[in-house]
């Protein structure tokens, strides 16, 4: 590639950075999650529409320029989600309401947000009264007091569910944010967490001397900044941890028996550390992801990727278990009430026992009797876990997290578009993209589902079109390169 056509290239990505940053702006300012779903939509399938966009060009960006580029992107695309209030979730006030409560030295498992024992610590951001209750997402609460009293938080009547290290990161944000800051603390620290996210994805690409451009997947996903930034979702820490911790576990296991000092044979340089200590380091680390949101569990399997021996497993599980355990003691110890919450109502009311309710295993009951599905599921998971576990590569365990990660995302055809924030923190590492239309299958049935009911028609048809993606992604690259196809000009990895 000449220099004109490097420069070229850098500027037209810089062009669809902007654009994608400037749709993000528009997309996050727009209010229509209930009165106009598919208005909303249609500004997220531009937004993903420029994101691919972008993704193309950087194909053809000079290895010099690809770092700079990227962080550039990355920042730019994140503070798109700090222009406005939360649109599409509610959540992040219950992460308020709960670091509330503990820098107020009360267990956030003892009490719910409604509960009278904690009406002193109620303002009227989270708790409106009057007039203001006529507001939408508005719960009303009872209260002794003159007219209407109503709170932000959903689901007020029932105790958190978030398990110890979230707690920890709402109560650490609580006691940072200034008086009457509001929304804003938990946006800054959840955008602060999306780039020490790239900057994870960006060090363990460099190490692997494998190429940056794999994680602009995650820093220009449209994901990021609405459900990780503006919505605020504590699953953007979960993702950090999770990268991390699989980051050291293949770091622990690439080296091997060699030295410290070894040079590994994929061109990488090794963390200096021996071995088992980064497998250790790495099983701690998974066990904080598990302990902020749970569903980062599903990652362990690619964890044990070409596991032999009971030792090996027990290098990565034992001080992830040990860990998730330890964390939940000083809740337990100061609370009075089940440290679990609203866990099991919550399994209930979404459904997961129940496969006749809801959107849940769309495209398993397309072919399967709804009783069918969940056995099913149970099976078809174990068969790809263990298939990862036994054959999947140690050195890029990310690879068969992904696999794992993303075939339960198809199978269980979840409704929560911000769920997907692991699914493409992964795909960053690894880098098969195909796996991207699953986030974006998420984010259509969470927008389009009050539009059409929540009907397990949307569900199956966004997941089904996604999952077909994703069969064709191994043929496509295939077709690239294969001598009867064609060939993409790429830069040289830096």
């Amino acid at each position: 590639m000449n220099q004109h056509t490097g420069r070229t290239a850098t500027v037209l990505t810089a062009l669809a950075l902007a654009a994608l940053a400037a749709a993000l702006v528009v997309t996050v300012r727009y209010d229509g999650h209930v009165s106009d779903p598919s208005g909303l939509f249609g500004r997220y399938a531009v937004c993903w529409a420029l994101f691919v966009v972008a993704l193309l060009g950087l194909r053809r960006v000079p290895a010099a320029h690809v770092v700079p580029l990227l962080v550039a992107g990355a920042v730019a695309v994140t503070v798109t989600g700090l222009v406005a209030p939360p649109r599409t979730s509610t959540d992040s006030y219950r992460y308020a309401w709960d670091g509330r409560v503990q820098s107020a030295g009360v267990s956030p498992y003892d009490h719910a947000p409604r509960d009278p024992e904690l009406s002193g610590l109620r303002d009227a951001w989270l708790f409106p009264t009057g007039a203001a209750c006529a507001g939408r997402n508005l719960v009303a609460i009872p209260s002794t007091g003159p007219g209407p009293h109503c709170t932000r938080i959903n689901r007020p009547s029932v105790h958190t569910i978030y398990p110890p290290v979230a707690e920890v990161y709402f109560a650490a944000v609580d006691r940072l944010s200034p008086e009457g800051a509001r929304h804003k603390p938990l946006q800054i620290a959840a955008g602060l967490v999306a780039l020490a996210a790239t900057w994870a994805l960006l060090l363990i690409l460099r190490r692997r001397g494998t190429d940056p451009r794999r994680a602009a997947a995650w820093a220009w996903c449209p994901v990021v900044p609405i459900e990780a930034v503006n919505n605020a979702h504590v699953d953007v820490l979960g993702a950090l941890l999770a990268v991390l911790g699989l980051g050291l576990v293949a770091a622990g296991r690439t080296n091997g028996r060699r030295g410290a000092g070894a040079v590994r044979r994929d061109g990488g340089v090794p963390l200096g550390a021996p071995h088992g200590t980064r497998r250790l380091a790495g099983g701690l680390v998974l066990g904080a992801a598990v302990a902020t949101k749970l569903m980062p569990a599903v990652v362990l399997p690619g964890a044990l990727s070409g596991v032999r021996r009971v030792r090996d497993a027990a290098a990565v599980l034992l001080p992830a278990v040990v860990f998730t355990g330890l964390a939940y003691v000083p809740y337990v110890l100061l609370s009075h009430d089940s440290v679990f919450g609203y866990l099991g109502g919550y399994v209930d009311e979404e459904g997961y026992d129940d496969p006749s309710a809801g959107s849940r295993y769309a495209l398993l009951r397309l072919v399967l009797p709804d009783s069918w599905a969940f056995p099913v599921l149970l099976a078809v998971m174990a068969a790809v876990s263990l298939s990862v576990m036994w054959r999947g590569d140690p050195r890029r365990p990310w690879s068969g997290a992904l696999l794992v990660t993303g075939w339960a995302f198809v199978l269980l055809t979840p409704g929560y578009s911000w769920y997907a924030l692991l699914l493409v923190a992964l795909v960053a590492l690894d880098g098969r993209r195909e796996w991207l239309g699953v986030a974006l299958a998420g984010e259509a049935v969470y927008v389009l589902g009050p539009e059409y009911g929540y009907q397990s028609a949307l569900s199956a048809t966004a997941y089904g079109i996604a999952a077909l993606v994703v069969l064709l992604g191994p043929a496509a690259r295939w077709w690239q390169t294969s001598p009867t196809g064609w060939r993409v000009q790429r830069s040289p990895s830096p």
